[in-house]
């Protein structure tokens, strides 16, 4: 496994029209990135929690079809598999939680595979695992540190949820963790409250001086800044009929990370992470518009001849 992805798996309830029925689906945004970088063609673990439910055994199913290694997940019996719901409005989508309790919110330092952490080319871990609960954000840091000790890389999104911890602790929480990372993944509203900074340009440096040597700044319709110490490129968004905007970020993250492995290239891997994120918004639901590595060529090649 090149790629482990440490986080919390939900099942998601996606209503399709506003006064439609809900489609079950998948969702978890760490999930979400192992399946779109096992569908660029990397080599994918996941290690987290579900409950010994229903739902653990239909994320079983998903992950095992979607060639993303499952034997570091663990089956909790006293904690279930957390859920979401999502609806759409004039305002976009709108997430309802119920993960109190779940068994993400309960894996910790204790439960961490140690053998596959050490073996690992790249962590990639999100601020949402440490946001849930103490003892989840205490073993995002212990999995980083592991990783780190083995020679490994870590790469971190810092996906702020503000119904989930304060601004205050956030901040810090996330400042420390990007300070550890190798790839910061930070999307640029939650990078503005999280620094205080205002542009783009100013994001990427302060990421790059924490000791980032990657940083891929999503930018929303805008697209993508990608910064490393010695380059940066601005890339253009994709023009896409977009329906659900629920898995974009992970689609990037996961296409991200898959690119950057197969060729070491910051701005292909970046231009490639675009395009899958074009992609995912073209269907509803976080994980069934994900796409397959053909796919994301298919849209590159064609913006190319235009």
């Amino acid at each position: 496994m090149e790629l482990l992805f440490l986080g919390e798996p939900m099942i998601e309830f996606n209503q399709t029209t506003p006064d439609g029925p809900y489609v079950q689906g998948f969702g978890g945004d760490t999930s979400n990135a192992a399946i779109a970088a096992a569908r660029q063609g990397a080599s994918v673990g996941y290690l987290g929690a579900t409950g010994a439910d229903v739902f653990g055994d239909l994320f079983d199913g998903l992950w095992r079809g979607e060639r993303v290694d499952t034997r570091a997940v663990l089956r909790m019996e006293d904690a279930p598999t957390g859920l979401y719901f999502v609806t759409h409005g004039p305002q976009g989508h709108v997430f309802s939680y119920r993960r109190a309790g779940s068994a993400s919110s309960r894996y910790g330092v204790r439960h961490l595979p140690h053998d596959l952490l050490k073996q690992a080319k790249v962590l990639h871990v999100s601020a949402i695992s440490q946001a849930i609960s103490d003892v989840a954000c205490d073993g995002v840091f212990e999995a980083i540190d592991i990783v780190r000790k083995a020679g490994g890389l870590v790469s971190y999104d810092t996906n702020l949820r503000l119904k989930l911890w304060p601004l205050a602790r956030a901040r810090a929480v996330i400042e420390a963790t990007a300070a550890m990372a190798d790839i910061v993944l930070p999307g640029l509203d939650d990078a503005r409250l999280l620094t205080g900074l205002e542009t783009a340009g100013e994001i990427a440096d302060h990421y790059l001086a924490l000791g980032a040597r990657h940083v891929a700044l999503t930018l929303g319709a805008d697209g993508v800044l990608y910064a490393n110490r010695d380059t940066r490129e601005r890339i253009a968004p994709h023009v896409v009929e977009a329906v659900d905007a629920t898995g974009a970020g992970d689609a990037f993250d996961g296409a991200f990370l898959a690119e950057l492995l197969a060729t070491g290239d910051g701005v292909a891997a970046a231009r490639h992470a675009n395009a899958a994120a074009a992609l995912a918004v073209c269907g509803y639901g976080a994980v069934a518009p994900l796409p397959h590595r053909a796919d994301v060529l298919a849209l590159l090649e064609k913006e190319k001849g235009n």
